[in-house]
């Protein structure tokens, strides 16, 4: 289902690693995407769950490698342009700014990235995990 989120989820850029909350296998940052963590705060109406923020920007033509989050459920929101995402056995699908979807635990990305060859992309994914979880992006190791 898309909906459109409040302006508040307004936000980022800049290329940083994903930090504790990021994948501690060896496998890859997301990359050549800079990700940026937002926020993550340990849900107190919820022991035991989190809600991280981490904002992606893509380069024209950039994508970001297959992947999986884990148990996490989570929203994705264009914050600009136009993104593409594609879930194991699903349709690419196209998402452009304002426009927010959510993806159910367990889900496999097959392929993501900015939909564009000659404009910036950028989302804000949010994940709500455990908060024992290490990571709410795990890479496909090859």
């Amino acid at each position: 289902m898309i909906r459109r989120l409040p302006a508040m989820f307004a936000f980022f850029a800049a290329s940083v690693s994903i930090g504790a909350h990021a994948a501690s296998t060896s496998a890859p940052s997301p990359s050549p995407a800079n990700v940026v963590r937002a926020f993550s705060h340990e849900l107190p109406n919820i022991p035991g769950k989190s809600i991280t923020g981490l904002v992606v920007t893509y380069k024209p033509g950039d994508s970001t490698p297959p992947h999986r989050h884990g148990a996490a459920f989570v929203v994705g929101y264009v914050l600009s342009g136009t993104v593409r995402s594609q879930l194991e056995n699903g349709s690419m699908k196209l998402y452009h700014a304002g426009v927010s979807w959510s993806e159910n635990p367990g889900g496999h990305h097959t392929g993501s990235g900015n939909a564009s060859q000659t404009e910036p992309a950028s989302i804000l994914a949010i994940f709500v995990s455990d908060s024992k979880d290490p990571a709410p992006v795990i890479m496909d190791k090859h």
